[in-house]
């Protein structure tokens, strides 16, 4: 089934926003964080071994196998050693920020969705403490 919307009115509606977001006073130091992040090769390679080494070890807890104290140290030195790095840590702000921004972009549409008309902010209440707490 094709939407009955107008697909160039999205698009152009989009665009707005899109351009709403790059008029914000910090997004220029969000983008320059990214950009540096992604220019530092060190850095990018840190991360990728941060990320395969908390993989595979997630992945051996999930099936069953133990984690020894020695891996999980050693995990954490090397996560320690990454957030040392001001590029890293700026980085990892940044993309938390971009997160936020799109989750709450996506949640304003998918309860636009769900309710048939803007969202007010009691539509929100869901019991919860707020995203990232657990409760939910």
């Amino acid at each position: 089934m094709h939407p009955t919307f107008s697909n160039e009115f999205v698009e152009t509606k989009t665009n707005e926003l899109c351009q709403t977001i790059l008029a914000q006073p910090d997004f220029g130091d969000l983008f320059k964080k990214i950009e540096t992040f992604l220019g530092d090769e060190g850095a990018k390679y840190q991360y990728q071994m941060l990320s395969d080494r908390g993989a595979m070890l997630q992945q051996k807890q999930e099936s069953g196998g133990k984690v020894s104290d020695e891996e999980v140290t050693d995990f954490e030195t090397a996560r320690a050693t990454f957030l040392e790095n001001p590029v890293a840590k700026d980085f990892l702000a940044a993309q938390q920020e971009v997160r936020r921004v799109q989750d709450a972009i996506h949640q304003q549409i998918a309860k636009t969705f769900e309710l048939g008309r803007l969202p007010k902010i009691e539509d929100y209440d869901d019991g919860s403490c707020g995203t990232g707490c657990g409760c939910h």
